[in-house]
């Protein structure tokens, strides 16, 4: 593999190595607000991943479809949807702090 490879795979890797230990260093030391803006930045990268990488590629990949072209992504949509209030109804183990 070339260079540019390497660090296309190694880049997203260190970045995300990285930013998962700052979870361990500021665990303690991070204040409720700053953990809020952290939490809602992850949340707006997470929604704008989805559109762009599921929900766009299936609306134009509908486009033949005419009037319904939007139905296939707003089926998934719900569907993910449904599996979200599942996780909410399912119970589950927690680990006490």
């Amino acid at each position: 593999m070339n260079a540019q490879v390497w660090m296309g795979i190694l880049l997203p890797f260190l970045g995300t190595s990285l930013g998962a230990a700052m979870v361990f260093v500021l665990k303690d030391r991070i204040s409720d607000g700053m953990q809020r803006m952290l939490t809602g930045f992850a949340a707006g990268v997470m929604v704008a991943a989805s559109f762009w990488s599921l929900l766009q590629p299936a609306l134009e990949g509908a486009e033949g479809m005419g009037k319904l072209s939007f139905i296939p992504a707003a089926v998934g949509f719900l569907v993910g949807i449904g599996f979200l209030l599942l996780d909410n109804i399912t119970p589950h183990m927690h680990m006490d702090e």
